[in-house]
């Protein structure tokens, strides 16, 4: 049973995350992967979710798949309850999960009903193919990336940040420009999308 919690920002939907978990969080463990950030200036996202997690009750377990071994990344994958990818730049994150072989582990934890839980970039690289969010992360970023294929946990497109600064321009554009041709699904930051077996919500 495929169970995810989509997002645009973690920090700004942590109640509604306990609220979808509904379970006792206290010593739960979350595999953290900030691979996204990693190219991006700005990585404040990170340390917030980090903290929320720690808020919560959630043991975090950090894990950079661009410089852990397979081994380490198929053992905390499979030791820890939760898996979490933030946000930072989408090509390059699927670059090193498909890199590290990390992209194969986790589809298959998912499918077997291992909680997944997105931020922004770790959202957008659910999706069936990541090229259409070009007009916000920089491909050149990911120069070793050569195919855009992406997760495919799900069989729609989310642009995260949707009316929120300073992306409102650039995601606007991007709805112009994909809307007629993919089922684009625009969302806020303080907006989830939550898939659980058949059933996708967003509020």
């Amino acid at each position: 049973m495929v169970k995810m919690f989509l997002t645009s920002s973690f920090i700004d939907v942590v109640e509604q995350f306990r609220e979808f978990v509904k379970e006792d969080l206290n010593g739960k463990t979350v595999t953290f992967i900030p691979t996204a950030s990693i190219p991006e200036e700005i990585d404040h996202y990170v340390y917030s979710a980090k903290e929320a997690f720690t808020n919560l009750g959630i043991v975090v377990e950090e894990l950079d798949i661009s410089t852990a071994s397979l081994e380490e990344i198929k053992e905390k994958l499979e030791q820890n309850n939760f898996i979490y990818i933030s946000g930072g730049n989408t090509f390059y994150l699927l670059q090193e999960l498909k890199r590290s072989g990390a992209d194969k582990i986790i589809i298959k934890q998912v499918e077997q009903g291992k909680l997944y839980i997105g931020e922004s970039a770790g959202t957008v690289v659910t999706s069936p193919n990541i090229n259409y969010i070009n007009l916000i992360d920089d491909k050149d970023k990911a120069p070793d990336l050569d195919t855009f294929e992406g997760l495919n946990l799900i069989n729609f497109y989310p642009v995260p940040h949707y009316n929120n600064e300073p992306f409102k321009k650039v995601v606007a554009d991007l709805i112009t420009q994909y809307d007629s041709n993919l089922n684009i699904v625009p969302f806020s930051n303080s907006e989830v999308i939550r898939v659980s077996q058949n059933s996708i919500d967003i509020s």
